[in-house]
């Protein structure tokens, strides 16, 4: 089914569904209309671009295809998309011929944070509760080298509304038995929301144990993190999970991508951590909005994570519309292909440094910036015994150790 032209949005709230209000498109534009009932209850879902008001509200076209940004962070993209557009082709379904409506009805109910959408086009495949990851992983190798269609359905269903370019799968994981099935929506009591990723084709076969090793250093670098952890196939090869922050108590929580949130195209991004600064600190309204961004600034500095973009930063809607900066993802030893870090520093993105910290500290008078830097830097400069402990290979380590030894200054 392709062609949608109009679909009912509602968001989670606490647990209780309620209804936020109509997208609509006609021809090439894609208009937004807030429910009356939405408006009263004063909920800003996306307080910088997409106000409470009763007009008819629409976006440009850029970046997101006429979404506002908080819609386009319900869409998958990186491994989700892929396994979406490989699923429509093995249907029969020409890509040109599908609208950004057409995608979000694909999601349904399934995407990441609470939004919700329907009509949604509902998979039949039947869910089994035997989750062999190298199964999985090896299902996934085959999908990128575009060599299998016959798997395409289970994977779509495990992991399809995912962002981010690594393969992944949605899980419900029991913290007392080990136990992993299908990441339903409605788990069994015991269970967790788990996301588990995968190698992608140019990742070390060590990947999992770096971000684990990374998760560490993060956590005794004082930023906040979800629970993660590394689970073993039956062959001993592990693979990286993290208790997703986007559920809570079995409810759905409103997340919104910095991407989303500043209409900021992240693979072609322009925003500097000046501008994450600020938007947390209008968010939370607390001058210890600007410590979080300014501790994880540092830390992918130092840690050379540079696909620090906008989509990998995101904040969290309680239900009475308090916002927080949510827990860090996405920490790893990272490269772009441009060589840049994908957020820029106090306007510098090849090779930034204690400068242009300082530079931010200044601008948004953090007072303890070298004890923030210090906490920062003794931590990420010990990498070698977080990857020793953690299962990274003695090459993999020196490499890295050696890359993060060029940012002492």
């Amino acid at each position: 089914m392709v062609g949608i032209k109009k679909l009912e949005v509602s968001i989670s709230i606490d647990g209780k569904e309620v209804e936020l209000g109509e997208l609509v498109q006609d021809k090439k534009k894609i208009y937004f209309k807030y429910a009356s009932n939405f408006i009263a209850s004063g909920l800003e879902i996306s307080p910088f671009k997409m106000k409470l008001s009763n007009a008819i509200l629409s976006a440009e076209t850029s970046p997101f295809n006429g979404l506002f940004g908080v819609f386009n962070d319900s869409l998958p993209d990186g491994w989700g998309q892929l396994l979406l557009d490989r699923t429509l082709i093995s249907r029969g379904t020409l890509l040109n011929q599908i609208t950004p409506l057409d995608r979000l009805a694909y999601v349904g109910s399934k995407g990441m944070g609470a939004l919700i959408y329907k009509p949604a086009i509902v998979s039949e495949y039947e869910y089994v509760n035997d989750i062999a990851l190298d199964t999985i992983a090896n299902n996934m190798n085959q999908v990128i080298a575009g060599a299998s269609n016959e798997v395409l359905e289970e994977l779509f269903n495990l992991g399809g509304s995912s962002g981010g370019a690594r393969p992944k799968i949605f899980v419900g994981y029991h913290p007392i038995t080990g136990d992993l099935i299908h990441g339903v929506e409605n788990l069994p009591e015991g269970y967790e929301h788990w996301i588990i990723k995968f190698p992608a084709a140019i990742d070390p076969i060590d990947i999992a144990n770096i971000e684990y090793a990374y998760y560490k250093m993060a956590l005794d670098a004082g930023i906040e993190m979800n629970p993660c952890k590394l689970f073993s196939g039956k062959s001993g090869k592990q693979y990286f999970g993290t208790k997703r922050f986007d559920r809570e108590n079995g409810k759905r929580l409103h997340v919104h991508s910095a991407s989303g949130l500043l209409h900021d195209n992240f693979r072609y991004s322009s925003l500097d951590y000046g501008h994450l600064m600020d938007a947390a600190f209008t968010l939370e309204k607390h001058t210890k909005a600007y410590e979080k961004i300014l501790r994880l600034a540092a830390f992918n500095v130092y840690a050379h994570n540079k696909d620090d973009h906008s989509k990998n930063v995101a904040f969290i809607m309680d239900a009475v519309g308090n916002w927080k900066f949510a827990p860090a993802y996405d920490l790893t030893f990272s490269h772009t292909s441009h060589g840049m870090h994908s957020t820029m520093v106090a306007g510098e993105s090849s090779n930034p440094g204690k400068k242009q910290l300082q530079e931010l500290a200044d601008e948004f008078s953090v007072k303890n910036f070298n004890i923030l830097l210090e906490s920062v830097q003794n931590v990420v400069f010990d990498w070698t015994k977080y990857a020793s402990t953690y299962g990274v290979l003695s090459e993999t380590t020196r490499l890295i150790q050696k890359v993060i030894n060029q940012k002492k200054d």
